[in-house]
């Protein structure tokens, strides 16, 4: 099942079901995902079944949506501040070629290892545990809260002291926190984890900084258990629309050197996380970037991931904030 949340002509905010006609059925008594999922935890429903409960009699056609900006996440928090944006790096395998060379950089001492080698090397051989066992824990960070989430067809926008505003293609997982501290995971969407990659290349210690910009997760939330191959493909268009870089990406855990409840486990076993009423989006990485292949994305150029399965592919056209808060923060003592 493909959830989609958007607004009406006139502003209010509807949550449907997406169906392989392009039609959103809209559902009855709840205007928005969080809802449904509040909705589904406290009756200890499934999502998919309470939907199918709520499926009501009007339905509104993707392409009119989509085509008038009307679009929402898949997912979001009455109060932004109360969605947690997060990820997992050094998470992927790559192509064959891709995983093949890194197999030999780390097959070496680990002492002449990168700190990043290092990384990767123990998920390789810790990263998927046996059940109920802990794993190596992944390298993990902070991206914001829930004010830096841009819809499908939003504009990416970076500050004007980046360095640089390049695409990571990705799937993300939606989380809602139980009243008693249990994180519930509605499903996962594809999502653009939008990074400053030559501010990262020139210091690995400046990571946390690059991670600090906005992403874009959808349009549709994939309900369910994530597959074990996930095949998608990533593309830069051009300002005139033509494609300038395509490249495939793959995810799913047969393509990932930890598994999803070993990452889900390092992340939720802070007690900072597990806050009621709380959102959660995390990203799981990627092996796959133009900036790998000498790219550099332009103001009015697009982003566009898409992967069977996620429904209609995930578009951003790149911006800069020009504001002046972008260039100088003023600061007022009190």
């Amino acid at each position: 099942m493909l959830l989609v949340q958007f607004k009406r002509a006139d502003g209010a905010r509807q949550v449907g079901i997406l169906g392989d006609a392009g039609e959103i059925a809209v559902l009855d008594q709840v205007a928005t995902t969080y809802e449904l999922a509040q909705r589904a935890i406290a009756a200890g429903k499934g999502l998919v079944a309470l939907a199918d409960e709520l499926r009501g009699t009007q339905s509104e056609a993707f392409s009119a949506v989509a085509g008038s900006g009307r679009l929402l996440a898949p997912l979001d928090h009455p109060d932004s501040a109360h969605c947690l944006v997060s990820g997992t790096g050094l998470t992927h395998l790559g192509s064959a070629d891709a995983r093949d060379a890194m197999h030999q950089k780390v097959a070496g001492d680990v002492a002449a290892l990168t700190d990043s080698m290092k990384m990767f090397r123990m998920g390789l051989e810790n990263g998927k545990p046996a059940a109920g066992q802990v794993g190596a824990q992944p390298e993990w960070f902070y991206k914001g809260d829930g004010s830096i989430v841009r819809a499908s067809g939003a504009d990416l926008s970076m500050p004007a002291f980046s360095q640089d505003g390049g695409e990571e293609p990705e799937v993300a997982a939606l989380y809602v926190i139980g009243a008693d501290g249990t994180p519930h995971r509605l499903g996962f969407a594809l999502g653009n984890e939008f990074s400053d990659h030559i501010t990262e290349r020139h210091n690995y210690l400046w990571l946390a900084h690059s991670k600090l910009r906005q992403c874009s997760v959808g349009p549709a939330l994939r309900v369910g258990e994530l597959p074990e191959q996930v095949s998608g493909t990533s593309r830069v268009l051009d300002r005139d629309g033509q494609v300038r870089w395509s490249k495939p990406f793959l995810s799913g855990e047969a393509n990932m050197s930890h598994t999803l409840a070993n990452l889900e486990h390092h992340h939720f076993k802070y007690p900072l996380f597990r806050q009621p009423g709380d959102v959660h989006i995390h990203f799981f990485g990627t092996a796959t970037l133009s900036f790998a292949d000498g790219i550099s994305v332009l103001p009015g150029e697009t982003f566009e991931i898409e992967a069977p399965g996620f429904g209609p592919a995930l578009s951003n056209r790149l911006a800069i904030d020009a504001s002046p808060e972008s260039t100088t923060t003023r600061i007022h003592a009190l």
